[in-house]
């Protein structure tokens, strides 16, 4: 009785651990909610981000006080890399909101629907431009749709100023705002997208700007740039 007893308790423990095991390594749904607003970046924590291509964040970016800063590469000497940064979420229809600020002359950019291949960010997913509207050298001024998608206005602030960023993105209409002005307003996959992809340098690029989801991308650029105040808000 006594070894019937202690094999069932054994039996118990192994099963017991077993099921615990097979939870633990089960994949969590981490996919946020939808309509509700989720921090990307609160000035405390990356937990949200990781590296196009690698597991974490490594040595392009740091936070200071409340503020992403991506690191010139200037200042990270030979083992600057071009660490753009992406979220660990894949996003479809959603809202973004986040601020910025550019050093004098410094270029970067707020990539959406990016996909994770062996080329650069920019290869899948459509760029919107951060860059010194004064002092950067690219013609492609900040605010606008890379090469798709310019602005008839400048809403830009200068650099060492902070300007917001927001992004409407659903398959059927996509708006964005620069400091509260709208800049671009498009639908991907429409006849007018396509033709000004066909004429970009983007249309002799195999999958350019055709997923429906993907990462939220920062690049960069080695220039110094600061973002804070990154959220979310899922339409999907």
């Amino acid at each position: 009785m006594k070894n019937m007893t202690l094999g069932l308790v054994v039996l118990s423990l192994v099963t017991h651990s077993a099921f615990a095991f097979a939870e633990e390594s089960k994949p969590s749904d981490s996919k946020s909610p939808r309509g509700e607003w989720q921090t990307l970046f609160d000035g405390s924590s990356l937990d949200a981000w990781r590296e196009y291509g690698h597991p974490s964040v490594t040595t392009g970016w740091k936070i200071d006080g409340d503020n992403l800063v991506c690191i010139a590469k200037k200042d990270q000497g030979e083992g600057a890399r071009n660490e753009n940064l992406i979220t660990k979420e894949k996003f479809g229809a959603f809202v973004l909101e986040l601020e910025f600020k550019v050093t004098p002359a410094a270029n970067s950019g707020v990539l959406f629907h990016v996909l994770e291949t062996d080329k650069p960010p920019y290869y899948t997913g459509p760029e919107f431009q951060i860059q010194d509207h004064v002092g950067g050298h690219d013609p492609q001024k900040c605010g606008w749709l890379y090469q798709l998608y310019a602005a008839d206005t400048d809403a830009a602030k200068p650099a060492g100023q902070w300007n917001k960023l927001k992004i409407r993105i659903t398959p059927k209409k996509s708006v964005s705002h620069l400091n509260g002005v709208k800049y671009a307003e498009f639908v991907k996959g429409s006849d007018d997208w396509n033709e000004r992809v066909a004429k970009s340098k983007f249309g002799k690029w195999e999958g350019f700007g055709e997923a429906d989801s993907g990462y939220i991308c920062l690049q960069d650029h080695n220039d110094e740039v600061a973002f804070r105040n990154i959220r979310v808000r899922r339409l999907d």
